[in-house]
């Protein structure tokens, strides 16, 4: 388990990694929940059969498959919660903030040497790259950060606080950072990286292949190290290629649903959804999903961030539709929804600053700056310290975030 919003501090501080992940089996145990480390190869409906093919990490001795074996497990309902990745221009969507794990992309991975599907493994990815950081900063090396959205400023803050003879220079696109938050908030962002001598270049298209776009950001020697902090990309390789997107971030590959979460087949034409797929006994939630339901402007539901709240909130809900299809009496699924959360942002500016930000929504520019500086990193330093509780069960976590998601008086 690793806990992806804090993942970008390890980097410049890898005793930070102990904070943020755990060994997921003996939770499991804990739980009475069955745990099988493996990858999906393919997740198949036939013959009113759903089943996994599956290829085994390790050795597990109830199922009965060697490490490197092939195991195929049927069911009757499941839960797909596989993610996404944030490398948009890799073909894998290889990035520094997911671990490389599926056996295709290892092969052509830009670490292969590296097996970080092992928790010592990205530990070790984790400690490599920190030691390069240390060594361009002692050359007081130019680093450009390529997209001002949440990744790229809290990755070019962290770095500014933990390597400070860094030259330090971020490029957006759009004419500011953090382009779907409030002015308020992206302009105290703006006056935080200006405060700590991070150069700003906004309005401009990345093109690394062109002089004149480096000698336009004042880098005509070109930068050291580049960091492309922009977009996502599907990493849904198991799924039929009809329950698939052929648009959206990355381009393409995300799970079609519809508004009870069941993964759906790829609408036609102008269709606002598809047929269910697998008689709706299939779900998923979070970043592996579409985000989106119908068509602009007529949204059935707008585009939710792929961040970490709506994930969450979107599990919750198909797991009470999944006790409602176990259970003896017949009773309608509810429909998902843009989740309040979902308008909830923490964006950190290094450990010591930070701006929160409340009720935003699909639209842009939208919500409400609500807190700044300490308070707003002791804030996010709190989340971050409770969530990972929570998900190793423990009693104290579970009391902190339990009505966050099960809220009798809120939809």
């Amino acid at each position: 388990m690793e806990f992806t919003p804090g993942i970008l501090r390890a980097f410049v501080h890898p005793s930070h990694f102990d904070s943020l992940s755990f060994c997921l089996q003996p939770v499991m145990a804990k739980m009475a929940v069955t745990f099988l480390a493996g990858e999906v190869k393919q997740l198949s409906f036939a013959d009113s059969q759903v089943s996994a093919e599956i290829k085994a990490l390790v050795r597990n001795e109830s199922a009965h498959v060697e490490s490197g074996g092939i195991l195929t497990l049927s069911f009757d309902y499941c839960v797909i919660c596989s993610g996404c990745n944030f490398g948009p221009f890799e073909k894998w969507g290889e990035s520094l903030w997911f671990p490389t794990i599926h056996e295709a992309a290892r092969q052509e991975s830009a670490w292969p040497e590296i097996d970080e599907r092992y928790l010592e493994g990205r530990r070790r990815h984790i400690l490599e790259e920190h030691e390069k950081l240390a060594v361009l900063n002692e050359r007081q090396a130019s680093i450009l950060v390529v997209g001002a959205g949440f990744i790229g400023v809290e990755w070019v803050t962290e770095l500014q606080h933990f390597f400070p003879k860094l030259k330090l220079t971020i490029v957006d696109v759009l004419p500011r950072c953090l382009g779907p938050l409030p002015e308020r908030a992206a302009k105290y962002c703006e006056r935080y990286m200006t405060k700590v001598g991070i150069q700003q270049v906004y309005d401009i298209k990345y093109d690394p292949a062109s002089q004149a776009f480096w000698d336009q950001i004042g880098l005509p020697m070109k930068a050291e190290r580049t960091f492309v902090c922009i977009g996502v990309k599907a990493s849904n390789y198991f799924m039929p290629a009809e329950t698939l997107s052929v648009r959206g971030p990355g381009g393409g590959g995300w799970i079609h649903f519809n508004q009870k979460l069941q993964v759906t087949l790829r609408p036609s034409g102008n269709e606002p959804l598809g047929e269910t797929w697998a008689e709706g006994r299939v779900f998923a939630v979070g970043d592996c999903n579409y985000g989106c339901i119908g068509n602009p402007p007529d949204w059935i539901m707008p585009p939710v961030p792929k961040v970490s709240f709506p994930s969450e909130e979107q599990a919750a809900h198909a797991c009470a539709s999944l006790r409602v299809l176990a259970g003896s009496k017949p009773k309608e699924l509810k429909n998902t929804y843009w989740p309040w959360g979902a308008g909830m942002f923490v964006t950190s500016l290094g450990p010591r600053d930070a701006c929160f930000v409340l009720g935003a929504s699909h639209q842009k520019g939208s919500g409400y700056m609500v807190n700044w500086w300490l308070p707003a990193a002791w804030q996010k330093e709190l989340i971050e310290r409770t969530k990972i509780m929570e998900c190793r069960d423990s009693t104290v976590g579970r009391l902190v975030w339990h009505f966050v998601h099960h809220r009798p008086f809120l939809q």
